[in-house]
């Protein structure tokens, strides 16, 4: 459900959008709606600029498009789509994760396994909001480690394009222990400098990821279906 700020309290682009991605990615939002500013900036009390920019943001990561005489209309989001999503951002973390054991710097090494160290201690207080910032900011270092501009600049592209969803699965504490351990093995095969384990230990990592984006996506559509059944019984 979306969240009506308290009186007076102002709210920024970025916090519309990310609630209205999660209400999109958890199926509150069903595809086929239309997302409409006025509608959405009396809910949270703002003026239509901050809302115009939250929609445009949720159609830059292909959570919505414009169409001509409608609006901004929430895109289907199937589970194959997730899961090519996820695949080609495995294969772009795998390189750069071969590249950058060998190429990161010792500062670089040093600041991943600082990150590292961090993200354990919010993974151990539950705070899921500390670990997914912390957590952007490791694989970004890991981008950058490739020394690769081109491959930067992809990588970061569909990051942002995945971010919802990256988000949406370390919403379980139970994943965040996972995703550290995961982080143990890519850190541990970069401060090693071995290219195949980086690249390994970096793409398991994203289809771990995926798995949990799919897996709680099906069970949020079982719920719903149940949830439904349950009304037309009563």
């Amino acid at each position: 459900m979306l969240d009506t700020p308290a009186p007076g309290k102002k709210i920024r682009s970025d916090a519309i959008a990310e609630q209205l991605e999660e209400a999109v990615i958890n199926g509150e939002i069903t595809a086929g709606s239309r997302l409409d500013e006025t509608s959405i900036a009396a809910q949270f009390n703002v003026s239509r600029t901050p809302v115009r920019e939250a929609l445009h943001i949720l159609c830059g990561r292909g959570l919505a498009e414009r169409e001509p005489y409608k609006g901004v209309i929430v895109t289907q989001i199937s589970a194959e789509r997730i899961d090519e999503m996820f695949e080609a951002m495995a294969e772009l973390e795998a390189t750069c994760g071969r590249l950058a054991s060998h190429r990161m710097t010792m500062s670089e090494r040093a600041e991943l396994e600082s990150l590292h160290r961090e993200m354990n201690a919010l993974a151990e207080e539950g705070d899921h909001a500390g670990y997914n910032e912390i957590n952007t900011r490791f694989h970004s270092l890991l981008f950058q480690g490739s020394h690769n501009s081109d491959l930067i600049a992809a990588a970061q592209t569909l990051r942002l394009k995945l971010a919802p969803f990256r988000k949406y699965q370390l919403k379980d504490k139970g994943r965040l222990k996972r995703s550290c351990s995961e982080h143990q093995q890519i850190v541990d095969a970069i401060l090693d400098q071995d290219a195949k384990a980086a690249e390994n230990a970096l793409r398991r990592h994203l289809v771990s990821a995926a798995q949990e984006v799919l897996v709680k996506r099906q069970r949020q559509e079982d719920d719903a279906v149940a949830k439904i059944n349950r009304l037309g019984k009563a």
